[in-house]
């Protein structure tokens, strides 16, 4: 039986240093190294998945720089995404601020054909390197399953590119919300894909300019 190809492209963002590099080549690689220098603009690996018997899937997983200078880019790199993971780094309290002005960026640049923002997982990262009690003061499981549901976010995973936690589930998630929206509501228009270097066969409009969506935020965290 031939299988049916997707082609998936996933935008990996957060800030600078919050371990995006770390986590794609954990995905894809299964290795891990300490130091990466940061991502200038923008990069992207390739993971090849025989998610089941009748499906080939594709993913480009694209590590989108970090720093504040190089945002106004973003749009570019954010057009034709199907799916997102944001990162944070937990040893940096202050970092989860952040996680609201990335979901905002993402979904005034980017939405499925029906207005509805793509999928998006949020990694809570570096788990490995946290204390107990400050962990579990600023990310305890409660609170952060709140704040998902308040701000659109499919799922949360606790991970660590290091310590191999929670990445291929995270991944999984977020695929599986892709194909269910694919399969039920006919969100993404289909093409063949002749050249297996192409990159996406999912068409997604671009959001219209400046429209922004407000999210709640969590009375936690």
């Amino acid at each position: 039986m031939d299988k049916k190809k997707h082609e998936f492209k996933i935008l990996v963002i957060g800030d600078a240093g919050c371990g995006k590099t770390s986590i794609i080549r954990r995905y894809v690689n299964n290795n891990f190294f300490p130091d990466y220098g940061p991502t200038i603009g923008a990069h992207y690996l390739l993971k090849v998945l025989n998610w089941d018997e009748r499906t080939l899937i594709h993913l480009h997983l694209w590590d989108i720089s970090g720093e504040e200078r190089l945002r106004k880019m973003n749009k570019v790199f954010y057009k034709e995404a199907v799916g997102c993971m944001i990162i944070f780094d937990v040893t940096q309290p202050q970092a989860f601020e952040t996680v609201i002005k990335w979901k905002l960026d993402l979904d005034s640049k980017v939405h499925l054909p029906n207005g509805q923002p793509i999928p998006c997982v949020l990694l809570a990262n570096k788990c490995d390197q946290v204390g107990i009690l400050l962990y579990n003061f600023y990310f305890y499981k409660s609170c952060m399953d709140k704040y998902c549901i308040d701000n659109g976010f499919h799922s949360w995973f606790e991970t660590s590119a290091k310590e191999n936690i929670n990445v291929d589930n995270a991944a999984k998630s977020l695929i599986k919300k892709i194909l269910e929206n694919y399969k039920s509501n006919n969100l993404y228009s289909h093409e063949d894909i002749k050249d297996s270097n192409e990159t996406i066969d999912l068409k997604i409009k671009p959001s219209n300019k400046g429209k922004q969506q407000e999210l709640r935020k969590s009375n936690c965290c």
